[in-house]
């Protein structure tokens, strides 16, 4: 048991990420679970690609500094949010088309400016993160970030999950259903930041989406399902930062790989719909 608390004894820069990795699973169970449920995990993809121009942005300012790596993030990822919505409501195209066709144009743009001043090394670090490098005042925006994505989240809980279910649901509710929409793209856009300061742009939708797919294999209750979430998160988070510590691995692939461990076990022996479940013995109940 000491060799799981050791790597976070001896050195601080694995307590801050171990500190980050934690963050990251509270706000990925819950969000991950909303975008499986309203059939927008692609949607979420998308958004995570879309801060590399900010990032880009920001690395050309101020160099590997992560506060300006987040907070360009941030800008890029809402403004394509932004024009997806604005497209949809102004023209016959649907919002996840939108969002595909800015999506891509800003991942060609983000590695276009980085190859402008970086180098290899710098652009990889961008699409993979390094969540071994978190310093102070990343975790500090690694925080506020969360924060603010918890609480808007808790303020439109209950009509997230009401459409979410019935999607005619907001049409209800004029100009306020629209806006709970938009808040829970803004709260994904946080989620996505946070995620980008520890994992990088292609990695961060992986600690998003697998702990969620993964829990809808084990319950059909919302709440239940975010917890169980949740827990995938950190788990992955923490097993994976062990990984990498004691075999020498890069730490964000390793911690999405810890992630899709839980979402195949899931997927084979999940209560609610698993693939080898049929072939395990029925219990007999006894009816009432």
């Amino acid at each position: 048991m000491d060799l799981l608390w050791v790597p976070f004894a001896e050195f601080a820069f694995m307590r801050r990420a171990l500190v980050a990795a934690v963050a990251v699973g509270l706000i990925s169970g819950p969000v991950g679970v909303i975008l499986v449920m309203r059939r927008m995990s692609l949607a979420g993809d998308a958004i995570a690609h879309s801060v590399l121009p900010g990032a880009a942005v920001g690395y050309l300012l101020a160099g590997m500094s992560l506060p300006a790596l987040g907070l360009g993030a941030f800008a890029s990822a809402l403004i394509v949010a932004l024009l997806a919505s604005f497209v949809a409501n102004a023209t016959p195209q649907k919002e996840d088309a939108s969002l595909a066709a800015f999506y891509l144009i800003a991942l060609a743009l983000g590695v276009m400016l980085v190859s402008l001043r970086g180098s290899s090394v710098d652009l990889m670090h961008l699409l993979f993160g390094s969540i071994l490098a978190i310093d102070q005042s990343a975790l500090i925006l690694i925080a506020v970030s969360v924060s603010l994505a918890l609480l808007l989240l808790a303020a439109i809980w209950r009509v997230l999950l009401a459409s979410s279910f019935d999607p005619m649901f907001l049409g209800q509710f004029g100009r306020s259903g629209r806006w709970a929409s938009q808040l829970f793209m803004l709260t994904v856009v946080l989620a996505f930041v946070a995620c980008f300061q520890t994992m990088g742009t292609l990695m961060a939708v992986g600690l998003l989406m697998l702990p969620a797919v993964a829990a809808r294999f084990w319950s059909r209750d919302i709440m239940s399902a975010c917890l169980l979430a949740t827990i995938f998160a950190v788990l992955s988070g923490f097993v994976g930062l062990l990984l990498s510590y004691y075999a020498s691995l890069p730490s964000g692939p390793s911690i999405v790989l810890c992630a899709g461990g839980f979402y195949l076990s899931s997927l084979l022996f999940g209560a609610n719909g698993g693939l080898l479940l049929p072939l395990l013995p029925k219990s007999r109940h006894r009816e009432s």
